[in-house]
């Protein structure tokens, strides 16, 4: 793979502050972790964006699309090709009556905190959700009873060609921490969430609850990626890594938290090796245990 070349031809896409090469993918993710991306570039337009994904698709250099980096874990040796972050700059949104129309980038938290303003109710369950809407439109991502899929009405898409459609709630095939997107390409640009008039002391009440619970239960002060594993049917992942003696156990700058034995914390100088192997031994022990395998929540990337 040239550099030198790619560099120039996203250089004739992209203004050169929105262009960084060898970028410590650390910076941009929610673990302080991570080796360098060849490329990291942030478009200002859909244009852009299609351009930079046509291109990427013509010369065959693998691309990585995020937001936040909330629900990553990029390995030690980075990322190669190019990484596209949308957080920055697609995060705009309207809301019309009970409609809110937001960009992929915009974080749920500034979300809630509107919907809230606007006395709109069903949206408070994501409030708290360190992440931003594309991110929890690809995992459906929930939180206390409630999840993306039930508040979704349309969601706009572009394909690696640059093409961009519109899905309905249905055809986002939403489940348990899954969606369309687990399994197709897309990029979401923007979505239409609809929600319920409601009692603003009393959406209030509730978001106040929630962040009180995620703050007294979660490991807040440490870099993670919020939850590291998924609810086995039946189960909870946090209960039986208690039950496995694994609370506060540590590997190198990993740690499980012994605040929520469900997030793997990154304690001090932890590199992507320290947290994938304590996430080893806590998903060996579980099994040997209870004969249940954990599977990660977290998304990792990259290379060794």
């Amino acid at each position: 793979m040239n550099k030198e070349f790619i560099y120039k031809e996203l250089l004739n896409i992209l203004d050169e502050e929105s262009v960084k090469v060898d970028e410590p993918m650390k910076k941009h993710i929610s673990f302080r972790v991570g080796g360098p991306a060849d490329f990291l570039v942030k478009p200002k337009t859909e244009d852009e964006l299609s351009k930079v994904i046509k291109f990427a698709k013509t010369k065959d250099i693998p691309l990585l699309v995020i937001g936040n980096g909330s629900n990553l874990l990029v390995k030690d040796g980075g990322l190669r090709g190019i990484v596209i972050e949308l957080s920055d700059n697609f995060n705009n949104y309207e809301i019309e009556g009970n409609i809110i129309k937001a960009q992929s980038g915009a974080l749920l938290s500034i979300l809630g905190r509107n919907a809230m303003k606007n006395s709109l109710t069903g949206f408070e369950f994501a409030a708290g959700i360190p992440g931003t809407l594309g991110g929890a439109l690809a995992m459906n991502a929930g939180a206390y009873g409630g999840e993306m899929k039930q508040v979704v009405k349309t969601v706009r898409l572009m394909d690696r060609d640059g093409n961009i459609f519109e899905l309905s709630n249905e055809e986002m095939k939403f489940e348990y921490r899954r969606s369309i997107l687990s399994e197709k390409d897309y990029i979401v640009l923007s979505t239409v969430i609809e929600l319920q008039p409601g009692n603003i002391d009393e959406i209030k009440e509730t978001m106040a609850d929630y962040a009180n619970r995620r703050v007294t239960k979660q490991p807040l002060n440490f870099p993670s990626a919020g939850s590291t594993f998924k609810r086995p049917e039946g189960y909870f992942a946090a209960k039986l890594i208690d039950d496995c003696g694994l609370r506060g156990l540590a590997l190198r700058g990993a740690q499980v938290s012994d605040k929520h034995c469900g997030f793997v914390i990154n304690a001090g100088d932890a590199t992507a090796k320290d947290i994938l192997d304590l996430m080893f031994v806590v998903k060996s022990t579980v099994n040997a245990k209870f004969g249940i395998m954990l599977e990660e929540e977290v998304k990792i990337l990259g290379e060794d």
